[in-house]
């Protein structure tokens, strides 16, 4: 198989996968292995396009790895595989949740999440060889660990929750309500769901990965307000208000807002001083914040309440809320008297 065919079969597709890994700061590559020698060979691509592989497609098959790599902190991920033979069938793996982030699909614990599997190549007949009729899918669950991000996670690790043999061509949608990814509290787990499409092995290559892809599982955020209580009575400045923000969602956007009248769901506040806080980044992060000085914000006197908000691209969730009464009339009480 020569380079031009390598073209057709591999990065077209492929750059649909590098046009989502557009993010400022990413650099993509794709790694080239011979599977008979050995050798590997690095060609720099960019977010889109096509270009022929550096490297004639090798006799027993080649194997090639789409990798982006972040520059500040220096970061390398593997996004996608592929290989290419001589009757290999030819597999892709998509991912899809509600986050449309580019690089690195991603979701939260609580949310769902699909895979599309497509498959073309696959043959039928007493004459073609066994690896060239059927492929297997095999689906990864792993642990991040406390706190873990996942860099330098070794994929060997991975438990095999599932496998299937597919010997159609055409593509499937597999969905999923939540993530298997193991942990006790299920609202605070971190890790990652891989799908792997593996060919059967024959006398001239042993079992291939042809496609593979994964998906991210980030906790559910939580919070707190210290320094109010429920049902206090200020009677004159308000007081100062730690904000403590755990797991924040890496797209998110956090706040304060207070409002007069009971906690309602849904209801539209003053937005707190200081306390808008935007998460831009690849990993969950957390924060405390310091509230102070916002006693400008109550204009009339009567009961009213804080919220913590925190908005991801699954919707609005409320972290934390109290009510108080603010009452800063002063009354005197006084009998006046004369003497005549």
């Amino acid at each position: 198989m020569n380079r031009h065919l390598f073209r057709l079969a591999l990065l077209l597709p492929a750059a649909c996968t590098l046009a989502s890994a557009q993010t400022s700061g990413y650099t993509n590559f794709i790694r080239q292995i011979q599977s008979t020698s050995g050798v590997q060979w690095d060609a720099g691509v960019a977010a889109t396009g096509e270009q022929l592989s550096p490297l004639p497609v090798d006799t027993g098959g080649s194997r090639f790895e789409l990798w982006t790599v972040l520059a500040s902190p220096l970061t390398s991920y593997l996004l996608d595989t592929g290989y290419v033979g001589a009757y290999v069938p030819v597999a892709f793996v998509t991912l899809h949740s509600e986050d449309t982030y580019g690089p690195i699909p991603r979701t939260r614990a609580d949310r769902p999440f699909s895979v599309n599997i497509a498959v073309s190549g696959l043959l039928s007949g007493t004459t073609v060889p066994v690896s060239s009729m059927s492929v297997n899918l095999l689906r990864y669950v792993q642990s991040y660990g406390v706190g873990g991000t996942g860099v330098n996670l070794d994929r060997s690790q991975a438990t095999l929750l599932s496998q299937a043999s597919i010997t159609q061509n055409g593509t499937q949608t597999l969905s999923y309500a939540v993530t298997s990814v193991p942990g006790a509290d299920r609202s605070k787990l971190r890790g990652e769901e891989r799908f792997a499409v593996m060919t059967l092995a024959d006398y001239q290559a042993p079992v291939t990965q042809i496609a593979s892809s994964y998906i991210q599982i980030w906790p559910v955020a939580d919070g707190s307000l210290a320094g109010l209580t429920q049902g206090q009575l200020i009677r004159f400045s308000l007081p100062q208000v730690t904000v403590t923000l755990n797991d924040l969602y890496p797209s998110s956007t956090s706040y304060v807002q207070v409002y007069p009248g009971n906690p309602q769901l849904g209801t539209l506040g003053k937005t707190v001083p200081g306390s808008v806080l935007v998460i831009n980044d690849s990993v969950p992060q957390s924060r405390v914040l310091t509230l102070k000085d916002y006693d400008a914000l109550f204009d009339v006197d009567g009961l009213w309440t804080m919220e913590l908000l925190t908005v991801t691209p699954f919707g609005t969730d409320r972290l934390a809320y109290l009510s108080f009464n603010v009452d800063r009339i002063i009354k005197i009480n006084s009998n006046l008297t004369t003497d005549e």
